[in-house]
Parts: C-alpha cells; structure tokens; sequence
C-alpha cells in the first residue's frame, strides 16, 4: 500500500478554525497547493491576540503530539451565553494562566494535538469518542451511517447509562417518516461492526438545541419513553425456568416486561451484565455460564440448557 502516491491538495487552501464564541476564526493555517497528505490539514496557529491552549483533564499543558481538549482565550472571547449563567459558568471558566481574574477560556470541547511544526491537528470532538465494552467508538462515525438511511432527517448519538454502570449507545433521530427498530437496525449492520450498533432507537419531533444552534446533548431525553419498541412478537414465559430468566432479566436490563424470543443483546444486554445475570441464576439455582448466554442469547433456548 506504502507504493501508491499520497493524495495532494490541488489548490493553495487557507485553514480558518474556530466556534462561535470567539468571534469565528481562532487558528488559521495556509495549505500550499500540491501538499501531499493522507490526513487532513492542520488547522494553524492562533491568529493575533488569541491565545490557545491544549490540555489534559486537569487543565495542564500537554507535550506535543498528545491529544487534549483544545481552550481559547484572547480578546476575541464572547463573556457567555445569555440568560443562561449556568452554561456559561461550565464553558467559561477562569484562566489558569493569567494574572487576571477577570480573564477566561472558552471550554471548546474540540479534540486536538501539536505537531511538531507548531500547527494544530483537529482530532474531533471530546465527548464523541467513548469507550464500551472495552471498544473505542467515535460516535460522528455512528451519526453518519444514520444519516444515510434515506427516512432520517437529522440524528445524534450518545453514550447514556440510564441503568448503573451500564453504559450503552442510544440514538437520536428525527426522520421524515416512521421508521422501525428493526429497519434501523439492519441498515446499519451492513456498514458498522455490531458493537457499534445503538441499543435504542428514540424517535424526536426536534432534536433540542443551545442558544448557539447546538445540539444540547444534556437536554436528550431518557431513552425509556421515546424507545422504538422491537418487533419481535410478544411470547410470554411458559416454564417455571422460563419464568425465572424472564424476571431476571427484565430487573437486569430494567424492563417491564421479556418475551421467551427476546434477544438479550438487542435489549440492551452486553458483557457487563451478562455477569449479573449469570450470578443471580446460579443464586437461583440455575446453573448458567456467561458462554451459555452468549451461545443462546433468547430465554427459549437457553432454559432448556439450564434446566
């Protein structure tokens, strides 16, 4: 692969980065014509007057080529959001580095790194990329293959952990049409890997936004209410080892109510609490492993190995 040639930029391209609150342009980078790269161009250098600061979780200054939350300060700094002190007191923060209190850095949320030549790399966004069940995920690859499906209008996805310490991927959709859990579902399985898959499915009339026009990820509702419900057909437990799985797994995954054909998996299930539902069986007296649940990952079956 080393042998085919990089792809170049055809034209002289001047990089401009930066949100709303300063004032629009924050870095900005010029990109000769014919420069050959296989990533995108960097974003620059603070322009005049503008400070930029890449950091760590505890808001210190990181070497170069470590990813970290990008801030910004400099005369071009917006002094909040109106009538809404509270946001403006979590983006606007103090600035560590200053003599002044009065001075402060915008909070970006924007993913980047130093090179080596002193310009800035834009890696994305800080809390698109999570991790579950052990997978790196980049949400914005998430969103996109959403918004391929021809019925969806505009779509965002985040990580929710509405159950303890149960983190997992809840979709947010605004569609032109209804659309169906499975539908949605089977048209992402052909572009992403399962575990990228979103364990709900919330139909919105709007997706909420900030004073800025962003989405307000913290406005989402719970994903309980609006959840596409599966289309698998309702069967109720019929054994007594039917009846125990269906009671445990509905307190595990918080559900009203399981059906014998449900997919643990498709409910939300993952590896995390397949060890709840493990130990909660053996402490019913149903002897059950975890590779028991990943082989017969519906209630039907799996009672009758367990019985």
């Amino acid at each position: 692969l080393h042998n085919y040639p990089l792809p170049s930029i055809p034209f002289e391209l001047v990089n401009n980065y930066g949100p709303t609150e300063n004032t629009i342009v924050t870095t900005s980078g010029f990109i000769p014509s014919g420069q050959q790269t296989d990533t995108a161009p960097p974003i620059g250098r603070p322009i005049a007057n503008t400070q930029v600061y890449i950091l760590n979780n505890d808001r210190k200054p990181i070497p170069i080529g470590v990813p970290g939350e990008l801030y910004i300060g400099g005369d071009g700094l917006a002094r909040g959001y109106l009538n809404r002190p509270d946001l403006t007191a979590e983006k606007f923060i103090p600035n560590p580095f200053s003599n002044k209190p009065s001075e402060r850095l915008y909070k970006t949320g924007d993913l980047a790194r130093y090179l080596p030549d002193g310009n800035i790399e834009f890696l994305g966004r800080v809390d698109n990329q999570v991790k579950i069940r052990g997978f790196r995920i980049e949400l914005g690859e998430i969103e996109a293959a959403i918004s391929q499906h021809p019925s969806v209008k505009e779509t965002t996805v985040i990580a929710r952990e509405d159950i303890a310490s149960h983190k997992f991927l809840a979709a947010y959709i605004v569609s032109f049409e209804p659309l169906t859990y499975n539908d949605l579902r089977n048209f992402l399985l052909e572009k992403l890997p399962d575990y990228m898959i979103p364990a709900a499915f919330i139909m919105l009339d709007a997706l909420p936004l900030t004073p800025n026009g962003k989405i307000d990820r913290r406005a989402l509702p719970a994903s309980d209410a609006y959840t596409l419900s599966r289309e698998t057909t309702f069967i109720p437990a019929r054994t007594a080892t039917e009846k125990i799985l269906a009671t445990i797994w509905a307190s595990v995954l918080q559900l009203e109510q399981v059906g014998i054909q449900d997919n643990f998996f498709e409910l939300g299930g993952d590896s995390i609490l397949s060890i709840q539902i493990v130990a909660r069986c053996n402490t019913a007296g149903l002897k059950l492993t975890p590779k028991d649940l990943f082989r017969h990952q519906a209630i039907a079956s799996l009672a009758q190995i367990v019985s």
